[in-house]
């Protein structure tokens, strides 16, 4: 699995923010939900396109990381928190 940087902005599907894309940003920081755009980090060649809800928070390592789970395919992927997350929804979604 290669992880391909794509610096892209984009507008929540959930929240409707502008989210400004870093290369790594995977997910909205105002309301943690995803998109199911990719195979592998990066590569946009998923068909599926659903949209992945934050379903559990939690904290390992020293930092916190969000499980996504698509409510199209059911597919879930485990991504790291960013420090421009909501903190009140880290914290309420967490089971530390």
């Amino acid at each position: 699995m290669v992880f391909i940087k794509k610096e892209e902005n984009f507008i929540c599907e959930n929240c409707g923010k502008e989210v400004q894309g870093n290369g790594y940003t995977n997910h909205c920081p105002k309301c943690l939900w995803s998109k199911h755009v990719d195979i592998n980090p990066g590569d946009r060649a998923s068909d599926c396109e659903g949209m992945m809800e934050p379903i559990f928070v939690g904290y390992e390592k020293g930092e916190f990381y969000i499980i996504h789970e698509c409510v199209k395919c059911g597919m879930k992927k485990k991504n790291i928190a960013s420090p421009e997350d909501n903190t009140d929804i880290l914290i309420n979604k967490g089971k530390y």
